[in-house]
């Protein structure tokens, strides 16, 4: 019998092939420079940050950073500086206490500018920093709005925001059941049922105009969101936090999101190797991009030469979710889509 093609939607190109260490965070520079970063889940990570420069992965940012194990990178709206988020955890173990950090790196001069470190009552003993978004109209030098997934699903997942200017820190919607991983979510990938990824808050985008911040489980198919201006306000408790959350309804198991200048908000669908967007708040979703190579969409980064940036890495086929076998086959893959918008631009100016 003759099976049916996989059915593919969208131009994409492949901007980049890793060979040996598996990407998760993609960030894409102003000036078109391409950032990556390698978690230490188990493979042999000989560099956590790489610029992707002449076909090459080149280590970044050198001396001074003192990284672990970054599980993200992002280009903050200056369009300038690079922010690394150090989970510290090596493995999915705990981290040594105030080692899980958020690093900001200049790349005019490619050193490191500021270095936040996360107190043991933000960043907890199971803690798992995974994403990070920026609002920089907010207070003296903005924000930093963080999604802790955890390392197991017992876990008190949340949210968690950062004044840059001081550096101090705080955590949102701990527990709440919009961040927890679903005990019963079973994902289906590759046609094989995986009841293994029970991670908790993971996906992270905010709105165009600072007003909500959406977020998602990884081991979930819902979108949720909740205000920018209840998170930031440190004089409310988690309840009145918690009042303003919006269920956004089914847009399929996530694990990366990601907004536009438009308004559109994009997510990843890890069990369709597809890229998705809603114009309405999730009241209908379109595709972007699908193809049969997306072998787990992990992380998206909307650029300013108006594509969508992918990391694809295979991510299910870890040992640790195929009973010990290592079923990935590299190159795992950075690709991108052209969208008609740029990324989101929340700075001093649209405050």
């Amino acid at each position: 019998m003759t099976l049916p093609q996989p059915r593919t939607f969208g131009d994409t190109d492949v901007v980049f092939e890793f060979h040996e260490q598996m990407p998760t965070g993609v960030a894409v520079a102003d000036d078109g420079r391409v950032f990556a970063c390698y978690p230490k889940w188990g493979d042999d990570v000989r560099f956590t940050v790489a610029e992707l420069r002449d076909g090459a992965e080149v280590p970044y940012p050198g001396d001074g950073a003192d990284l672990v194990s970054v599980q993200s990178v992002v280009v903050d709206p200056t369009g300038s500086r690079l922010w690394l988020l150090d989970t510290a955890s090596i493995e999915m173990q705990p981290a040594e206490p105030d080692a899980p950090k958020l690093v900001c790196v200049d790349l005019e001069r490619d050193e490191v500018a500021q270095t936040i470190r996360f107190p043991r009552d933000v960043a907890l003993e199971k803690t798992y920093l995974n994403d990070v978004r920026f609002d920089l109209g907010r207070g003296e030098g903005g924000m930093a709005f963080i999604t802790d997934s955890g390392i197991d699903p017992s876990h008190a997942m949340g949210l968690i925001v950062v004044d840059l200017a001081s550096g101090e820190s705080w955590r949102r919607l701990t527990g709440h059941p919009t961040v927890r991983a679903e005990e019963d979510h079973v994902a289906i990938i590759d046609g094989e049922p995986l009841d293994s990824l029970l991670m908790g808050s993971d996906g992270i985008a905010i709105a165009a105009d600072a007003q909500r911040l959406f977020y998602c489980p990884f081991a979930s198919r819902r979108l949720y969101s909740v205000s920018v201006d209840a998170l930031a306000d440190r004089d409310l408790d988690d309840d009145a936090v918690a009042a303003t959350i919006v269920d956004h309804g089914q847009k399929g198991a996530s694990d990366g999101l990601e907004t536009d200048a438009s308004g559109r908000i994009y997510a990843t669908n890890y069990e369709h190797g597809a890229i998705i967007r809603t114009a309405d708040g999730g009241e209908t979703w379109e595709p972007v991009a699908h193809r049969p190579e997306m072998l787990f969409v992990d992380t998206l980064a909307v650029a300013a030469d108006r594509h969508v940036y992918m990391t694809v890495n295979q991510l299910h086929r870890q040992p640790q979710y195929q009973d010990g076998e290592d079923r990935r086959e590299p190159p795992y893959l950075l690709m991108r889509a052209a969208v008609d918008a740029g990324p989101v631009r929340l700075d001093s100016s649209s405050a």
